[in-house]
């Protein structure tokens, strides 16, 4: 197949373009500089040189293809909106990506028992902050289904290993990296018991190379999991690593003075247990054997 793909430079597009290179897929990778574009070349991918504010090649590039995978930006309605357009009467797929921070709680490090499944989004109990995202998302599986395109949401939640494409970090794991050895000790937001669900970056590729093989005759959401942590768990996995002198809480309104609102009450001291109960009828199977623990151990070592 011909896809395209936006983000292919990122965390998580760059590692989904390499597992399906694997599968002999042919990949146009939209990319922004001609740096990146060259780097993209040399890995075997067509390289689109362009942004998400190009809405006229966004729109020429997807109608061209077999397949669209959006990675880029999960706040972006307009490229969603234009991505569907762009597939619309076609059958085709468009995978778009979101996060499960989209059902995160603001706990501040406290502790919370509830978790959603991607077979029940009707379920969701969703912050304020976040229901802009959420809307999206609900957009593109119900439009989709209107014009006739095959749309799979992809939810990972915190991803960690090491990344198979241009970039190898995740989101959440260097901010609190990088706290910890500013502080000596390894930090967790608040009490650090809030918990959430993880998986293996080669798993969450595992998901997109399943979904765009899978015969789906409607829209659908899938959760990336496979596994779940607490943050203090988190703090003492990075303070063993980098060998600092045990952990310490973080004050919710100082991290959020250092690190901003959106990544301390969503991504770091907030709750976001996920079940991907259709992502496994799907036929997706995690089976990376690395674990969280271990890569910290490995990739954060002193």
């Amino acid at each position: 197949m011909r896809i395209f793909v936006t983000g292919a430079t990122g965390y998580i597009g760059g590692s989904v373009v390499n597992r399906l290179l694997k599968d002999g897929h042919q990949i146009l990778g939209l990319v922004r500089t001609q740096d990146k574009a060259d780097a993209l070349s040399k890995l075997g991918v067509e390289p689109v040189l362009g942004s998400l504010e190009d809405h006229d090649l966004i729109i020429s590039t997807a109608k061209k293809v077999d397949a669209v995978i959006n990675t880029a930006d999960a706040d972006n309605r307009k490229v969603a909106e234009l991505l569907i357009e762009s597939l619309q009467g076609t059958g085709k797929k468009l995978i778009h990506t979101s996060g499960s921070s989209i059902i995160s709680d603001a706990a501040n490090g406290k502790y919370s028992e509830a978790i959603y499944s991607d077979d029940d989004t009707e379920g969701f109990k969703v912050h304020s902050d976040k229901e802009a995202r959420v809307g999206i998302d609900r957009f593109v599986l119900s439009e989709a289904d209107k014009k006739n395109v095959k749309a799979i949401v992809i939810c990972p939640c915190l991803i960690y290993g090491v990344g198979t494409g241009l970039a190898k970090e995740s989101v959440q794991l260097p901010v609190l990296v990088r706290q910890s050895k500013k502080r000596g000790a390894g930090v967790h937001v608040g009490d650090g018991l809030n918990v959430w669900s993880t998986v293996h970056v080669e798993d969450v590729a595992e998901l997109y190379a399943t979904a765009i093989q899978s015969d789906i005759d409607s829209s659908i959401f899938l959760f990336a999991e496979s596994g779940e942590s607490n943050f203090k768990d988190i703090a003492q996995h990075i303070a063993e690593a980098q060998g600092l002198k045990g952990i310490t809480p973080w004050d919710p309104v100082e991290a959020v003075a250092e690190e901003g609102d959106g990544m301390v009450t969503h991504a770091l001291g907030s709750n976001s247990r996920v079940r991907g109960k259709n992502a496994r009828k799907l036929g997706w199977k995690p089976s990376n054997s690395v674990g969280l623990r271990d890569y910290i151990l490995s990739f954060y070592k002193a």
